[in-house]
């Protein structure tokens, strides 16, 4: 790895006016307090306290970007940094925009035949009986361009759908619903050009909502996932095909769900994962023997600008 004096100044971006800020703020403190047991020069930095523009002044060399949803993942911030000249960990502007895009990146992936529950955007309203129709249920309703689970739920029955819809709209105006697929729930981080151990996930109820992924107990994780070894592979490589169609770099999590047939079903990539104590790619890292502070270098190493 890279010495410590190598990577100049870096600022450890956290916090930002998401709906995710307090799990930034979580992430991006543990992160920090990795570099610095390393020897780097980092500092913490919220953008949603100072401007982007403030960097250059305070000798960044690097960013890490550990700002979660939308004015972190989605683009925004890459752009400026690349305005300034600024290295900063995870995907470009493209790669950004379209993974936080649960829709379009969707699209991208059936266009190149990987499999994704087949779902409607719903713009303005919803049809309850003609959505039932054409997907089935179950069915999940999620904010097209929102992360952790915020806003999501899992739907029955067709009279949930409108509750379901309204509690989607309030946080973005496209809501996407698509066919909830039963199985078992992974999730697959990839470092550079190479995915790390799958995690297995088991929450209560079959839930992992934002409560379970961040603050529960009770949910359980397994890595090693216990899955056949070519199962994994599979997982393992779909993760780094999905990741590649949509530009993605440095390093993101893509999760999943196996259904009873042994299929691989696509649900999302993440291009900045959360980085706190209930975390999955430091649980991953640490299956491969990998611990955080290493972790934390080894993302920081891929920091670049421009696509």
């Amino acid at each position: 790895m890279m010495g410590p004096k190598e990577f100049g100044r870096v600022a450890v971006l956290m916090g930002g006016s998401s709906a995710e800020r307090d799990i930034s703020l979580m992430s991006g403190g543990a992160v920090l307090a990795a570099l610095r047991s390393s020897g780097i020069d980092a500092m913490a930095f919220d953008p949603a306290e100072r401007s982007l523009c403030e960097l250059p002044a305070e000798g960044i060399a690097r960013a890490f970007i550990a700002l979660h949803g939308r004015g972190g993942e989605d683009g925004s911030v890459q752009g400026m940094l690349d305005v300034l000249g600024i290295a900063y960990t995870g995907s470009g502007i493209l790669a950004s925009a379209l993974a936080l895009d649960k829709w379009r990146a969707k699209l991208v992936w059936q266009a190149a035949g990987l499999s994704t529950p087949a779902c409607r955007l719903l713009e303005g309203g919803i049809e309850p009986a003609q959505i039932v129709a054409e997907l089935g249920l179950p069915l999940f309703v999620k904010p097209a361009r929102e992360g952790s689970s915020l806003g999501a739920a899992r739907v029955d029955t067709a009279t949930e759908l409108s509750t379901a819809y309204a509690a989607a709209a309030r946080r973005d105006r496209l809501v996407l619903v698509e066919r909830f697929i039963s199985g078992t729930e992974v999730t697959v981080p990839f470092l550079a050009d190479k995915a790390l151990p799958v995690v297995r996930i088991e929450a209560p109820d079959g839930l992992y909502d934002y409560q379970n992924k961040y603050f529960s107990d009770a949910t359980r994780y397994h890595c090693p996932s216990g899955l056949p070894d070519e199962l994994e592979k599979t997982l393992q490589s779909v993760t780094l095909q999905a990741a590649r169609l949509l530009g993605c770099r440095g390093w993101g999590r893509a999760d999943l769900i196996v259904d009873d047939e042994g299929e691989a079903w696509l649900l999302e990539i993440n291009t900045a994962p959360g980085m706190t104590g209930h975390s999955l790619v430091p649980m991953s890292a640490a299956a491969a023997g990998i611990d955080f502070p290493s972790l934390c270098r080894l993302i920081l190493e891929t920091a670049r600008h421009g696509d």
